[in-house]
Formats: structure tokens, sequence, C-alpha cells
């Protein structure tokens, strides 16, 4: 319909047609040749029949650039979406992903997809917040179920139609401390390993080779000091993140069901978070050493500091969840607010330092002890909680057990087996 727009305006004014494609160049959305070769009725017919040129054409700054893109796209997003980037977040409903959510919508450059479980409370919340419905979209997507994990994916392509994802973020996830006894999902996997880790990582497989054709392609995955046995909070707090020798999963991949923990060993439900954020931040430097180079794409994860308020903590008791908020404010430092973590989030999807691969970001000290007042600065530093804005930002290294290789592979191996994820050959 667009082409033929553009021959029915060609006929009436030449001049129209000049301004329209040279727009179209300056935002880069698709690959054509320059104006001044198109006032002939039978140029606009060789660009109707010639869908990409040669020419390249250098993108305008800060604007999105289409790959691979044949045709202009007339679905789902439409043009809504030309100059801004087209992020996916799961978990959008509350908490950190709720807050990444109006952090990107508040600058005004990003069109977030929320993937989200529940699709009528995401609506009543950007109804609600008056949040821009022009730049945000609502897909279901229950991390519980590896089906849905791949109706997800269909229905977000039909709904970007040509459009490139530019940024995944994996966000979402489950916190089970108070849980005596295992939950399992339909699948039959433990539900901490599955919505937290098995269902993200297909998730990224099943959308690498679409990010890959972004001109910023980054995937994100949200991890945890409570994973990294390098700080205070994963190494003095009982029980520890620790994948064992992988028994568990082992046994998974063999056919086993309801298997309650990656390491074989009895259920913890404190423990099963942190072990599948330990396989979040594995997978994120599997990704890395295997397809950053061939792909592009920047490979990361992060730690917002303590939202000690979230939903994430609801199993735990009141007396907790009243003084959690002040312990982690006031003794250890490690607080910060959603707002504030929500904008840390969103960093990783438009700060040009973490388009740097491999990385586990981190602000405002690594959380190895507990904080200090730092008079000059008017805030604690040093546990990673809230202060700094966005020149906190720094790569912090994770933990040995992260970073072991052997085991990594391992674990990727395993959860490739347990998911079907199929890979792209590079």
């Amino acid at each position: 319909h667009f082409l033929l727009v553009l021959k029915s305006v060609c006929h009436m004014n030449k001049v129209l047609v000049c301004a329209l494609v040279a727009t179209l160049a300056a935002c880069d959305a698709f690959i054509i040749p320059s104006p001044t070769h198109i006032f002939s009725r039978s140029a606009v017919n060789n660009l109707v029949r010639h869908p990409v040129y040669a020419r390249k054409i250098t993108p305008a700054t800060g604007l999105r650039q289409l790959k691979g893109v044949d045709l202009p796209p007339v679905l789902g997003l439409g043009f809504k979406s030309l100059f801004k980037r087209l992020v996916v977040i799961t978990g959008t409903t509350s908490g950190l992903g709720l807050a990444t959510v109006r952090a990107l919508l508040k600058r005004g450059d990003s069109f977030v997809v929320c993937a989200v479980r529940d699709v009528q409370k995401m609506k009543d919340i950007i109804a609600e917040e008056k949040l821009d419905n022009g730049a945000v979209a609502v897909l279901k997507l229950d991390l519980g179920s590896l089906q849905s994990v791949r109706d997800f994916v269909f229905n977000l392509k039909a709904f970007k139609s040509n459009f490139p994802v530019d940024s995944l973020v994996c966000n979402a996830a489950t916190y089970q401390p108070a849980t005596p006894v295992p939950r399992f999902t339909e699948d039959g996997f433990e539900e901490s390993l599955q919505i937290n880790h098995l269902s993200h990582f297909l998730l990224c497989s099943l959308l690498i080779d679409d990010i890959r054709r972004s001109s910023d392609p980054r995937i994100v995955v949200v991890g945890s000091i409570t994973g990294n046995t390098n700080t205070v909070g994963g190494g003095l707090v009982w029980p520890k993140a620790s994948l064992g020798a992988l028994e568990g999963m082992a046994q998974m991949a063999d056919g086993a069901r309801r298997i309650p923990m990656i390491d074989g060993r009895a259920f913890n439900g404190a423990k099963a978070y942190k072990d599948s954020k330990l396989c979040n931040m594995q997978t994120i430097l599997q990704l890395h050493d295997r397809y950053h180079a061939a792909t592009g794409i920047a490979f990361s994860t992060m730690y917002p500091g303590c939202i000690a308020e979230t939903r994430l903590f609801r199993e735990k008791r009141a007396w907790f969840r009243t003084l959690f908020p002040v312990f982690m404010r006031y003794v250890t430092g490690g607080y910060v607010s959603e707002p504030e973590a929500g904008e840390r989030l969103a960093q990783c999807v438009w700060d040009e330092r973490c388009r740097e691969s491999g990385k586990y970001w981190s602000w405002n000290g690594g959380a190895r002890t507990v904080g200090g007042y730092n008079f000059a600065r008017g805030y604690v530093v040093g546990a990673g909680g809230g202060g700094g804005g966005a020149d906190a930002l720094f790569p912090n290294p994770p933990s040995a057990e992260v970073r072991d290789p052997a085991k990594a592979e391992r674990m990727f191996e395993l959860s490739t087996r347990l998911t079907g994820a199929k890979w792209p050959a590079l």
C-alpha cells in the first residue's frame, strides 16, 4: 500500500516525493536511492520492483537502523516505532520491570513490548498511570510454560513485522523462600528454575537471530548478588548459591521430572532462587563466549541494588517486610528505590557503555562490604545501593562459580536439552 501511494504522489507532486524519500533516508528506515533519481515515472516503477539498493546510507545520529528489511513494515508497529528502539521486557506488572518501563517511556526513545502473564492487569496499569500507549504494547507470556514462550515469540514476530528487536530484557522472576515443598510447572520443572532461568533461556534462543539484525543489539538478563558468593548478600547469608555437579539438572535431562533442585539435593526455596540467578549470569557469559563475535549482540547481566520493598519478598513474614528496608538502608547501605533500580536497568538498554558485552553491571560499589556514608558525595557508597546516578555504573567481577567455564558449559548444554532450544550454527 505504501508503494502504491508513493507512485500516486509522484504523479501529483514530484516535490512531495523528494521530501518523503529524503525523510526516509534521514531516518535510515529503508535503503533507497537519492531523491534526485526518482523524478520520472519509470524511476518510481523501478523503486517498486527493486526492494533493496546497493548504496548504503549513513544513519542519522541517534536513530534506529534496520537491517535486511525488503519492504516497509505494514503490520503491528506500523510507522510509530521508526525513530525508537524496540525493547522487550518480561515481568512488567510490578517491581523492577514496571519501573524500567516507566524509565524508558520517560526517555521517549523506546517502544516497549511488555511480556506478561496477566495482560489485562498490565493494560489497566497503563491506563491508570496514563503511560504513553503509543509507545507500549502488551503481549501474553507465561514463563511457567515453554509452549507459552514459543507462542509469545510467534505473536511478537507477527506484531512487529519486519522490525528487529533491539533489546531483550529478561527480568521476570519468582522467589519462594517460605515455600516448604517445591511447586512444579506444567512442564514438570521446579518453578524458580523454569520461570527465572529455563524459559528465559529458551526465549533468548528464539530471538537471537532476530536481535542480531539490529544496529544496536542487546540481551540483558537480571542477575543478583545472592547468586554471587563474592558479596555480602551472597557469601555470608545462608544458603549460598551452588550448582554442585548439576546432578538434579542432569536427571531432568535424562527424562526425570519433578526434581526439586539443580544440585539434586532437598528443596530449599531461597537456594532455588539463588541457583537460578547463578544460571542466569552463567548464561550471559556463555552467550557472550559463543555468539558475541559472530552476532555483535551485547550480552550483559546486572544487579540494580536491593529493592527492599519489591513484591519479590511477598512470601516473607510481615516483620521481615517491615524491617528489611530499614536494615538495608541504614545498616548495609545496599538499599535502592524501585524508580532508581528501574533507571539502572533501563540504562543497560540505552547507555553506550553497556554495548560492551560479557559484563555484569553494577552501581555504587560491588556489595562486598557494608556501605559507608560519603559526606562529599552525600550518600552511602560501596554496597551497591542508591546514589551516583548513571555515572555510578561499572563492570563488576562476578563470583568464581559464575565464571567457572566447565560448569557453565555443562549448565548451558543441559538447559538446551531441557528446553529444546535451537541455537544458530555460526
